[in-house]
């Protein structure tokens, strides 16, 4: 059964828009203080929802595509993860725990610090869940 990979690949896509812009020099030249936050602010709901999409499309080609003694098997999102290495959708388990706990500051706190610590990990997740929508592509069978 082939998964439907649409949502993914909106979500990143329209991630990766939202990122081009902020890396547009000469428009955030353009714009005042409470543009820009406000924009960055976009690119955290961006990140929220797109990690949160990643990690079920795993559990999900999981659950598609493996035994179900493997599919029952992850527990945590931490062992989700190790499992998705295992099986190459991803490449470093350990930069998406750091995901994982980036998402997990911007659901208890959004102040100033939390702003800096997830909008500062978003262009190298952004990048990893590129990487992830491909594997699931080439492996969506």
């Amino acid at each position: 059964m082939t998964l439907d990979l649409s949502s993914l690949e909106t979500a990143i896509n329209a991630m990766d828009a939202l990122m081009q812009r902020l890396h547009d020099n000469k428009l955030l030249q353009s714009l005042d203080k409470v543009t820009i936050d406000g924009l960055k602010s976009g690119m955290i709901q961006h990140f929220e929802f797109t990690y949160e999409l990643c990690w079920k499309f795993i559990q999900r080609w999981i659950k598609t595509n493996k035994t179900p003694e493997e599919a029952d098997h992850p527990r945590t999102r931490k062992e989700l993860f190790r499992i998705a290495a295992k099986y190459g959708l991803i490449t470093h388990p350990e930069a998406w725990f750091k995901y994982g706990d980036a998402r997990n500051l911007t659901a208890h706190t959004y102040d100033e610090a939390t702003t800096q610590i997830v909008y500062a990990v978003t262009a190298d997740f952004l990048s990893d869940a590129k990487q992830l929508l491909e594997a699931l592509k080439q492996r969506n069978d």
